[in-house]
């Protein structure tokens, strides 16, 4: 992948897996774009875009974890999740985090998307090995496996995780972790689902079920904050979608509906799919797509874009709930706002 750089002058990139060194004064990235006044209660008008580190081959997947005031997130090429502190910056948290298997795997091996469940536990979402795993975070125990198939078929490549208060989780399955992609010659699955597993029972795995089958490239994933609705983003760059699905009370989903799609996009001189997406607590969306991420209301109306420049994997609300962390390409970012993360 060609890197675009255009940080601040002063900042060394250090190729590879290592990192940039920290320093209080970052440098900044991008500009806002507000394209409609309620984004100004959200995002200040004197907010920008730290770059906090880099030299990633491929960030994503970030999460933030309240209890040890820290920054998780992946480096999906480099089979690596990294730690990141305002004091110590980034630094190897555990390696391998998506493939454990011998020899080498594709472009994609590791953990893609993280989360943390009601139970403490990190949740990772594998390329090389094919499943969702969940690991206390002192890594007591080791990983435990809690879904790799759909009756009997293994998946894609898991890719983003979301888990609701009920003990299930959510979780996407397109292509992109595996070795050739949707042609891969190992690939078991018909298409690319997103799925749901049950809470585990009597210490019994959930069952796993196949929610929507009728997406191209299903991505990011989220929940309102009433856990009435789930949102799915589409990666397909010929057919971008935010979609919105009734929770229905056995945890299945209802008939989706399009809320931000294509034409959407088109309007705003806009391109490319959507990756990862996090709910405020006010319901908006920050979804990321169009070289950064996008601000809509529940419903989809079009807040204004935080235009990072480079490619943006995804989001995570940090610190107190008003800082979004964002993985953005080769970059670990943030801004400061004043909404509150979900």
């Amino acid at each position: 992948m060609k890197k675009n750089f255009f940080l601040s002058a002063g900042w060394l990139i250090v190729a590879c897996a290592s990192v940039v060194a920290q320093t209080p004064n970052y440098p900044t990235i991008g500009q806002i774009v507000r394209a409609d006044p309620r984004l100004d209660k959200l995002i200040p008008k004197d907010a920008k875009v730290d770059v906090l580190a880099g030299g990633f081959t491929w960030s994503e997947g970030p999460i933030w974890i309240k209890n040890g005031n820290y920054l998780l997130f992946s480096d999906v090429p480099e089979n690596t999740v990294f730690k990141w502190t305002e004091k110590d910056g980034a630094k190897p948290f555990l390696k391998p985090s998506g493939y454990t298997g011998l020899g080498a795997y594709g472009g994609e091996p590791g953990s893609n998307g993280l989360t943390i469940d009601g139970q403490g536990r990190l949740i990772f979402c594998e390329h090389g090995d094919k499943r969702i795993t969940a690991m206390p975070l002192d890594g007591s125990g080791g990983k435990r496996t809690l879904a790799d198939n759909y009756n009997g078929k293994r998946f894609c490549s898991p890719n983003d995780v979301v888990a609701h208060s009920d003990g299930s989780y959510y979780f996407t399955d397109p292509p992109y972790g595996m070795r050739k992609g949707e042609n891969d010659p190992d690939r078991e699955t018909d298409g690319y689902g997103v799925y749901r597993i049950a809470p585990s029972k009597n210490g019994a795995p959930g069952v796993v079920t196949l929610l929507v089958n009728d997406l191209t490239r299903p991505n990011g994933i989220a929940l309102s904050p009433d856990e009435k609705t789930l949102y799915v983003a589409q990666s397909d760059p010929k057919n971008p979608l935010v979609m919105a699905y009734p929770l229905q009370a056995d945890g299945t989903v209802g008939k989706g509906r399009t809320i931000f799609g294509a034409s959407d996009m088109k309007k705003r001189n806009l391109e490319g799919g959507f990756d990862g997406m996090k709910v405020d607590k006010a319901g908006n969306l920050w979804v990321t797509g169009a070289n950064g991420v996008l601000v809509l209301t529940s419903t989809g109306e079009f807040l204004g874009h935080i235009n990072i420049g480079n490619a943006t994997a995804n989001c995570a609300w940090g610190d107190d709930g008003s800082t979004l962390y964002i993985t953005a390409d080769m970059y670990l970012c943030r801004i400061r706002t004043t909404a509150k993360g979900w």
